[in-house]
């Protein structure tokens, strides 16, 4: 047993009790792989199914091993109603009917052994994040199955240039109603000209500049995970490439490759070390260039997008004021709320009239809305 492995005489009432939790949840695992292997009607991925079963089995190998050394008693798990259920299911309307639940089980166990040390001696958190990233992988590609012409385009793009686009559109519109709705409750308390535009202004500059810290932040922590994981897959390739060609080639398979073909390519990959690293952070972790950009840049354009929207409402206040500044913010407001509504039509393919008159119909509710409170407030205060 590994060191880091608890013995029988450090061993806790909650530690027996956890690797029976953990047996459990592996009888569940192995059952509906099985459950999904039997209802499969393709081969290939009927296999894949299968051995990832065996994994599991594996796994509750290890935890009935720390029971028996233990001297504790090791339980006799059933599939719980639940597997039981999804079996039926798989059998009566076939293995894609119940795929999609399987792969979010695993997405919520992608984690749930980095807790426990003898786990991670085993290398179990390893095989867990490996079941996920394939039920992904099966999910992204269909398994070779015939992939309808819009979830093809929405795999190649919409993670880089589609999410760009609608990111730069909806942090307009987010500046854009965020502001318009301070200005008009200001408006509606009347404080006067003066005050609405400074607010208006500082509205803007705080708003755009809380947008660009939380985009930059988010990029940089995408490269500073990229990069942990990265060392942790090198780590990986360097201890135990054989796990790792494996690995590599059920992914292979889960993209429709049959077996011969998935270990060809697995091996010619492994031909050369740096290929195989970023070929496995690629296809295992799904980090590719979408997570190059740079953060300064990204940051740069969400604090212009969302200071350009936010400049709408507020530019009518520097030539008028009272009712005529409210109108003309009102006015300039609608017409750029009607531009951005017509423009997420590009992405979201609705009918641009309906788009723009829903952004113009909820706009115009929240600057209500925030003008009706503001005016209550300046009519309290005058009381």
């Amino acid at each position: 047993m590994s060191g880091s492995d608890s013995s029988p005489s450090t061993l806790t009432k909650d530690d027996i009790r956890r690797y029976r939790e953990n047996i459990r949840d592996e009888v569940d695992g192995a059952a509906l792989y099985r459950a999904l292997a039997d209802a499969e009607e393709d081969e290939r991925l009927s296999g894949i199914y299968r051995r990832l079963a065996e994994t599991e089995d594996r796994h509750r190998a290890v935890w009935e091993e720390h029971l028996r050394t233990a001297g504790a008693d090791i339980p006799a798990f059933k599939p719980s109603r639940r597997v039981r259920m999804l079996g039926w299911l798989a059998r009566r309307f076939g293995a894609d009917s119940i795929a999609p639940i399987a792969m979010r089980m695993e997405a919520n166990a992608y984690t749930m052994y980095d807790n426990q040390p003898e786990a991670v001696a085993r290398g179990l958190p390893r095989d867990e994040r490996s079941h996920a990233r394939i039920f992904r992988e099966i999910a992204r590609t269909g398994f070779g199955r015939e992939v309808p012409p819009i979830a093809r385009i929405e795999g190649r793009h919409r993670a880089v240039s589609g999410n760009a686009i609608r990111a730069a559109i909806l942090g307009a519109n987010d500046g854009l109603v965020s502001n318009l709705s301070l200005v008009m409750g200001m408006a509606g308390a009347n404080p006067g000209s003066n005050v609405v535009l400074v607010t208006g202004l500082a509205g803007l500059v705080a708003g755009a500049l809380s947008m660009a810290l939380g985009e930059w932040i988010s990029v940089q922590n995408s490269h500073e995970y990229f990069r942990h994981e990265l060392q942790v897959e090198r780590d990986e390739l360097d201890v135990m490439p054989e796990e790792e060609m494996e690995e590599l080639v059920l992914i292979y398979q889960a993209k429709g490759f049959t077996e011969h073909e998935a270990r060809a390519l697995a091996d010619r990959v492994f031909e050369n070390r740096e290929e195989a690293l970023h070929t496995l952070a690629r296809e295992e972790l799904g980090m590719g260039e979408e997570l190059g950009g740079n953060p300064w840049i990204a940051a740069l354009v969400s604090f212009l997008t969302f200071g350009t929207g936010a400049a709408m409402p507020v530019i009518p206040w520097f030539v008028f004021d009272g009712f005529l500044a409210v109108v003309g913010s009102l006015v300039l407001a609608g017409l750029a709320l009607l531009f951005t509504g017509a423009l997420i039509t590009f992405y979201t393919a609705r009918n641009i009239w309906f788009s723009a008159g829903r952004m113009l119909l909820f706009g115009m509710a929240c600057a209500a809305i925030t003008f009706g409170i503001g005016l209550l407030i300046g009519m309290a205060a005058d009381i």
